[in-house]
């Protein structure tokens, strides 16, 4: 007897939580993410604002819901860029294209929100709403090195994924806000750069760098506390 294949079906409630989130992602495009409502969204979902706020308490709540989203939906696919080689170099850069490509249609709500950078904006990448998003980022990074042909220095273990995960932020920031056709700047910027951040990182596994990695050491402690 073959197995019973069964595909979970969405329920109506999560239906109903996906209109609202497109239908906000659709005003943050055409409207901009300030002149945009909670209202303005409801009307768009076809309901009434209240019910809108049933399921999200903010426009905030709805771009934290869509960041978990994009998390999720890009995880097999990091996954993936991790099975496919052990170059360092290659990892890292094929880990934020798999981010830029994601998020190609968001740009402009992306631009809007890259000026909030203070830790106490939800939205800001370095906040407590989105730790866990930014933990899980960073993890993958630390497997692009530990199982990579050119994993770094030990003492810099737990530090070198985060310097990694603050270079695809500046990365990124660089792109919503390139004008150049198809972003190609961005895409010169990340080949050009990456070769520094490689270099280094196969440097600093040098024992006359290691007074240099004291200090970085010192310095990221100085951040992360």
């Amino acid at each position: 007897m073959s197995d019973t294949i069964k595909i979970r079906t969405k329920t109506k409630s999560e239906e109903t939580r996906e209109r609202i989130m497109q239908a906000a992602l659709q005003l943050f495009h055409d409207r901009g993410f300030e002149t945009t409502t909670m209202r303005d969204i409801a009307s768009k979902s076809g309901l009434a604002t209240g019910a809108a706020y049933y399921y999200f308490e903010s426009k905030d709540s709805i771009v934290l819901a869509f960041y978990d989203q994009a998390r999720r939906v890009m995880e097999p696919r990091l996954e993936e860029v991790l099975a496919e080689t052990r170059d360092l170099r290659e990892r890292i850069k094929r880990l934020i294209q798999v981010k830029l490509e994601y998020f190609e249609p968001s740009r402009d709500l992306l631009r809007a929100l890259s000026g909030h950078t203070n830790p106490d904006y939800s939205l800001s990448p370095f906040s407590k709403e989105t730790r866990e998003i930014r933990e899980n980022d960073i993890h993958f990074f630390k497997r692009a090195l530990e199982e990579s042909r050119s994993p770094g220095p030990e003492d810099l273990s737990e530090y070198l994924p985060r310097l990694l995960w603050m270079y695809q932020m500046g990365i990124i920031l660089f792109w919503v806000n390139d004008p150049s056709k198809k972003q190609s700047k961005t895409q010169a910027l990340l080949d050009e750069s990456l070769d520094v951040v490689v270099r280094l990182i196969k440097l600093a596994r040098l024992p006359l760098t290691r007074p240099i990695r004291k200090k970085v050491i010192q310095l990221m402690d100085i951040v992360m506390t």
